[in-house]
């Protein structure tokens, strides 16, 4: 890699396709998302978990840098991320029978399958159906001397190896639908079970693990073995093992495959498996690094339920103690965190509270702004009070809500909302220097509505503002009227 970052033209097809959507998700820049999807063998979703969570240290890459400069600088991610368990790893002793986990490259399971012409095929119809006697006639011999597929898988080259993987006749597909794949298989097989495989691939369970500090049990299955239906049947299913798995205070979670598939088939050659049936226990180990996964139990062959959840114990208990810890200062970080969210919360809930109060009291002292600017419009056009030669003026007497008395005179022609609007405007038309005001346009967009009513005391009668009549129809030469609030309770009284 040059001094100036990795060259994008030299990624294949798939490479380019993992760096588009690891960094449409993520937003990181190109040359290290490059960096960190080549150390997680260009698997997005191993790459995506880890630029979350945080990723721990390399020794290989410690070792080189070591070499190069002699004090390295630690990621701050890192340090704010797996401080807890950096101190946890510096002060417990490391245990000397788990060994490393072993991640798998995974394949792609959208490859698309080559269908050769019709005329090929049948040219090398009769290869092929020899290819197929002499592949099967191997597997039976293999059978019956089970050392022999070891030792050529130790010895053979990653060609035939993938070979061995493409002759089971299953698709292949991505580790998320293989993992649903053999959980439905599991199921049509045995029935309905309590274990709960993961539906992800078996480096997502690795990750899970890791993450949520649980124990991964691994299960390998392999249909053609002898033992494997018994095993499955009695040990597995068995109420003893169930209940031990389940239980919350051994904190496991079970993933499954069938050797059948590629997936299995690498982890199976990755943990070194020579037995069937198989099981393994894989548990973060934050006494040899922040980020290390440890094989800390393997169990192979057809043993008793007993024996089974035995040595799963034994190798818990072996590493309970330093997972306990981490846990515990988890359980404060997070409650430290809940409390922080919580005052946040209520301290954004005040403030919310804040801001509304200060939208109303803008709306209201626009709102009074505005009355006031409408009573000053709509006192420019109340006409003055008839002469007393006008011998059919309509004299009428009105209690204010302040209880002030009013007594004015009106035409006969003039309508009910001119009354309304002379006791809505009469502190305006009650200050001195009338004569003097300049006029006063209607505020835009104000919808004023009159927020009381005039009724007469005896016998009650309710004088609408809308009463499509003339003062002197609706209430004759003179009355009395009292001015009474409009409220939501009397409204709905009336």
């Amino acid at each position: 890699m040059s001094s100036s970052g990795p060259d994008i033209s030299e990624l294949s097809d798939t490479q380019r396709s993992a760096l588009e959507t690891y960094t449409t998700v993520t937003g990181q820049e190109p040359v290290e998302a490059i960096a960190l999807l080549s150390r997680s063998q260009w698997n997005v979703q191993i790459a995506i978990a880890k630029f979350f969570d945080g990723e721990g240290p390399d020794p290989v890459e410690e070792a080189r840098a070591a070499i190069e400069t002699p004090t390295p600088a630690r990621p701050t991610r890192q340090t704010q991320n797996l401080l807890h368990e950096d101190l946890a790893a510096r002060f417990s002793p490391a245990s000397p029978t788990a060994e490393p986990a072993p991640r798998i490259e995974t394949q792609p399971g959208d490859q698309p399958v080559y269908r050769p012409p019709f005329l090929l095929a049948l040219i090398f119809a009769p290869f092929n159906i020899l290819y197929r006697f002499l592949f099967s006639s191997f597997r039976l011999f293999g059978t019956l001397f089970p050392f022999l597929p070891r030792l050529l898988n130790t010895t053979a080259s990653p060609a035939l190896h993938n070979a061995r993987r493409n002759t089971t006749g299953r698709r292949t597909l991505a580790p998320k639908d293989t993992a649903a794949r053999f959980s439905r298989e599991f199921e049509e097989e045995y029935g309905s079970n309590s274990l709960g495989f993961l539906e992800n691939g078996y480096n997502m369970a690795l990750e899970k693990a890791h993450r949520d500090l649980k124990v991964l049990l691994v299960v390998l299955c392999a249909p053609e073995h002898d033992y494997t239906d018994a095993w499955v049947r009695e040990t597995l299913l068995s109420k003893e093992v169930t209940d031990f798995v389940n239980d919350p205070q051994n904190n496991m979670i079970v993933w499954g495959g069938t050797v059948q598939d590629a997936e299995a088939y690498q982890v199976a050659n990755s943990l070194r498996c020579t037995k069937f049936p198989f099981a393994a226990a894989i548990v973060h180990t934050p006494n040899v690094s922040s980020t290390a996964m440890a094989v800390i139990a393997k169990i192979s062959g057809a043993i008793s339920p007993t024996e089974f959840v035995e040595n799963l114990r034994a190798a818990i208990s072996q590493h309970k103690e330093p997972l306990e810890r981490i846990r515990a200062t988890r359980a404060e970080q997070q409650a430290s965190r809940s409390l922080r969210e919580q005052q946040d919360s209520a301290y954004e809930r005040s403030l919310a509270i804040d801001r509304e109060r200060a939208r109303q009291r803008r709306e209201e002292e626009k709102l009074i702004r505005d009355l006031q600017q409408w009573k000053q419009w709509r006192s420019q056009s109340i006409r003055e009070e008839p002469g007393t030669d006008v011998k059919d003026a309509v004299r009428i007497s009105i209690r204010l809500l302040s209880g002030d008395r009013v007594i004015r005179r009106f035409a006969p022609a003039t309508d009910m909302e001119e009354l309304y609007a002379v006791v809505e405007c009469y502190d305006v038309l009650t200050e001195t220097d009338t004569s003097e005001k300049t006029a006063v346009e209607k505020p835009d967009g104000f919808d004023h509505q009159y927020g009381f009513r005039l009724v007469s005391p005896m016998p009650r009668v309710v004088y609408e503002v809308d009463a499509a009549c003339s003062i002197r129809d609706k209430i004759g030469r003179g009355g009395t009227l009292l001015v009474e609030p409009i409220d939501d309770e009397s409204g709905e009284d009336e």
